[in-house]
């Protein structure tokens, strides 16, 4: 038989980076052949089209699957286990999956997943990492120490208190095998060093931390870990299934949808997109824009009030030019009245 296929999981909130650092990977993959799992959250293949805009070989089409059919960690059974059977399944087998899951997904139950009959012999899981949003630490988001919430950012409510949020932050800490701390170019030593003492109090003993800005980190960070986490469930537990002894999930604390408007003004779009997150409490925005005049779409990435924006690749022929955001929230989102926002751009 031949040797099990190495599966990295990568994991991390809403905004952390993911899709920069698999980016990254895969034009940095040194021959390996990679196929990428995708889990979305919204009915707009941001993360794909992103990945598939990268203009390398190892960003095939063919090599790219796109799970959309809800929360990777809710529909296991229906859609993980089906897919990964249709990749080992292929006459030329990849090298290497990597699994780009949602912001919302529990990692727990997808672990787990790895060890079912109609995959344990084929895969294993060479790494969990989670990547973190340093510069959202460092301004006291998703922080539980409410002492230190009070010190930090007073004025941001929402850590005055136990949220999902925050629950769902510890559960992809503690199930990390690698905890990738993006975006440090945004915050100076003094800042990281609190940052980094906070991960440590909550991710399991053993766990490594690596630092990067723009999700640049060096393959042999990532691929080729060994650790086989499927079989070292000890300590990785979710903070539900430590108090309801292992059941099920829901989201319904989180809400999304998606708007699609015609070409604008650039300034004017990125204007009103900073302005409605701050009015709506949009946690996450992301899509593509038509620019008017500009030959090429727009990306477009925002976590809370920080947006960030390139040309990603020229408009193809056919192709309709109009602007597809996916906004995401905490429920219930005031839909009516965001996209009233959106569309005064």
């Amino acid at each position: 038989m031949s040797e099990k296929i190495p599966v990295t999981v990568i994991t991390g909130f809403l905004g952390s980076g993911k899709t920069t650092l698999v980016r990254h990977l895969l034009g940095h993959a040194r021959g390996k052949r990679i196929a990428l799992i995708i889990n979305e959250f919204g009915d707009i293949g941001v993360d794909k089209e992103v990945l598939a805009g990268c203009g390398d070989e190892t960003c095939r089409e063919e090599d790219m699957i796109e799970l959309a059919n809800g929360c990777i960690c809710c529909t296991v059974a229906d859609d993980f286990i089906p897919t990964m059977k249709t990749l080992l399944e292929r006459d030329e087998r990849p090298d290497h999956i990597v699994i780009e899951t949602s912001g919302l997904a529990l990692p727990q139950p997808l672990i787990r997943a790895f060890n079912w009959p109609e995959i344990k012999t084929e895969v294993t899981i060479d790494g969990v990492v989670t990547v973190v949003d340093a510069a959202a630490l460092a301004e006291g988001r998703f922080a539980s120490d409410e002492e230190a919430v009070d010190a930090q950012r007073k004025a941001d409510s929402m850590l005055d208190h136990e949220t999902p949020l925050g629950e769902l932050f510890k559960d992809q800490l503690v199930s990390a095998d690698l905890i990738i701390v993006n975006k440090t170019d945004l915050v100076d030593e003094s800042g990281l060093a609190p940052v980094e003492a906070e991960l440590r109090a909550a991710m399991r003993p053993g766990t490594g931390i690596v630092r990067a800005a723009n999700g640049h980190v060096d393959t042999v960070a990532l691929l080729g870990l060994g650790m086989a986490s499927e079989d070292d469930l000890d300590g990785r537990e979710s903070a539900h299934e430590l108090e309801h002894g292992g059941e099920g999930h829901e989201h319904d604390d989180f809400d999304s949808f998606s708007i699609r408007l015609p070409a604008g003004s650039r300034e004017a779009l990125l204007k009103t997109i900073e302005e409605t997150i701050r009015a709506h409490d949009v946690l996450r925005l992301k899509g593509f824009a038509a620019i008017e005049g500009a030959p090429a779409r727009l990306a477009i990435q925002a976590v809370g009030p920080r947006v960030n924006a390139y040309f990603d690749r020229p408009w193809k022929d056919g192709e309709k030019r109009e602007t597809a955001l996916v906004v995401i929230g905490e429920s219930p989102l005031d839909r009516d009245a965001i996209t009233a926002s959106l569309q005064a751009a």
